[in-house]
């Protein structure tokens, strides 16, 4: 794991994690919009690394090393915790563990619960496919990718995680993300806000927001009418500002 910094002066800090097979970069509109208000930090999972090969065991593994990495800076407080995707269930379990003060949750399209055995099965086949045909340069993966998963600008930080992530390290994600998380009361005093889309596999996402808004109340939900996962943040990220701004400001 890496921790990119940008961090100028005395400031609110706000943690920003990522989604599976996606690049730290993917941050860079939000970290541009929120860095005069915030000291941000842009993590880099495990098998998400791009100068040198890490594996990925497991979300509970990934958000104990983020809070060991903030408590090692004397830092117990976050204003804004931030996931997308796999991103927004180790920013929940973090919240969850209570090792850190979380003023406000983020989570966009979290994958809080559980999914079938033959779906999992299905999805480390088809992340296997889609990373190996990655590593050879395979046009048409490539150009599938541009259009359905990530913009062109971050597809070279992409090219280069895929060429160092394991088979493991994919088999380890995807089962991690697919086994639910144990939603329940708390007296966590946090705001929370949970967005999603409505296409595909975000109606897991839209069970997970509902769960969350079960068992604390004042979680706000957002539903992008139309959108597949994620795709606000990823592809229009100055609305998805727009809608964390606002909901930061109240």
């Amino acid at each position: 794991m890496i921790v990119h910094e940008f961090v100028d002066g005395n400031k609110p800090i706000m943690v920003l994690v990522h989604g599976a097979l996606t690049p730290w970069q993917i941050w860079t509109p939000q970290i541009a919009s929120f860095k005069e208000y915030y000291n941000i930090y842009a993590i880099a999972l495990n098998a998400h690394t791009e100068d040198a090969a890490s594996e990925f065991v497991s979300v509970l593994a990934e958000a104990k090393e983020i809070v060991q990495y903030f408590r090692a800076k004397n830092i117990d407080t976050i204003d804004v915790l931030c996931g997308m995707s796999l991103g927004g269930k180790i920013a929940h379990e973090i919240w969850k563990s209570n090792k850190l003060n979380i003023h406000n949750l983020i989570m966009d399209g979290a994958p809080l619960v559980a999914c079938p055995k033959f779906a999992i099965n299905i999805m480390i086949k088809n992340y296997k496919d889609i990373v190996h045909k990655s590593k050879v340069r395979e046009a048409k993966v490539i150009e599938s990718f541009k259009k359905h998963f990530l913009p062109e600008k971050y597809l070279d930080s992409y090219l280069k995680i895929a060429d160092l992530m394991t088979d493991k390290s994919i088999e380890n994600i995807v089962t991690s993300v697919c086994t639910g998380s144990k939603i329940e009361g708390s007296n966590h005093q946090s705001r929370i806000l949970f967005i999603h889309g409505t296409k595909g596999n975000e109606v897991l996402s839209k069970k997970a927001a509902k769960l969350i808004k079960k068992y604390h109340p004042v979680t706000e939900i957002v539903c992008f009418k139309g959108d597949a996962h994620c795709y606000k943040a990823i592809y229009q990220p100055e609305k998805w500002v727009s809608v964390v701004k606002n909901f930061l400001r109240k």
